[in-house]
């Protein structure tokens, strides 16, 4: 009984995936998002969606990143789970603890010194967004304009990256207040690096599992 209890966490089929995809996308998509991250911090740039209020919160107050992005994330649960169900809450909100822990003890493993910050845009925007696919594909994101860019693209239809690219763009212009116009321009880039990576990748007819 306990053996074929097991084989059910491990066993996936073409339309649904097992705890274990589930586990190791989660595990995956945290990872790279903070090496995104990391990236994008060593260049001194900034982020779109939650990310980017993140990184607002750090540079205007000395919070770590962690702290601040698992913060700037809470009140976007609840629609999460009334918009798209508690497995997805839980999902996302184990992705959100994991990138937040993570991005406290990553850098003293991973030292990233100097960054360019076009290099910085163009790698980590991308990273970043292949983070995002891997939640995205096991129905989890890294909080609050995902979650929103997701509702909406199950509701409307509207690509999710192109979504979140409107708010990103809102958001950075926020950024003004915190750097300059040459860091904001990287980030915008990065920004559309980012986007463009989910818009391209990510389309639920494409990919039918659950």
């Amino acid at each position: 009984m306990a053996s074929n209890a097991f084989t059910g966490l491990l066993n996936s089929s073409a339309d649904r995936h097992s705890l274990f995809d589930d586990a190791q996308g989660i595990v995956a998509g945290s990872m790279l998002a903070v090496l995104g991250v990391s990236l994008l911090s060593g260049a001194g740039l900034l982020a779109g969606g939650t990310a980017g209020l993140a990184f607002l919160a750090h540079y205007a107050t000395g919070f770590s990143f962690g702290l601040c992005f698992f913060a700037v994330n809470l009140p976007f649960y609840y629609l999460a789970f009334r918009r798209m169900g508690p497995a997805f809450t839980i999902k996302t909100f184990a992705a959100i603890a994991l990138t937040s822990v993570l991005s406290e003890f990553v850098p003293g493993f991973i030292g990233i010194g100097h960054v360019d910050p076009v290099a910085g845009a163009l790698f980590g925007g991308l990273v970043i967004g292949a983070g995002m696919l891997a939640l995205f594909r096991h129905r989890a994101s890294l909080g609050g304009i995902g979650i929103l860019a997701l509702y909406i693209q199950d509701c409307l239809g509207w690509r999710a990256g192109l979504v979140q690219l409107g708010f990103d763009c809102l958001i950075l212009a926020l950024s003004f207040l915190v750097a300059s116009p040459s860091i904001i321009a990287c980030s915008v880039l990065g920004a559309i690096v980012f986007n463009l990576t989910l818009a391209i990748n990510h389309r639920k007819d494409r990919y039918i599992a659950v």
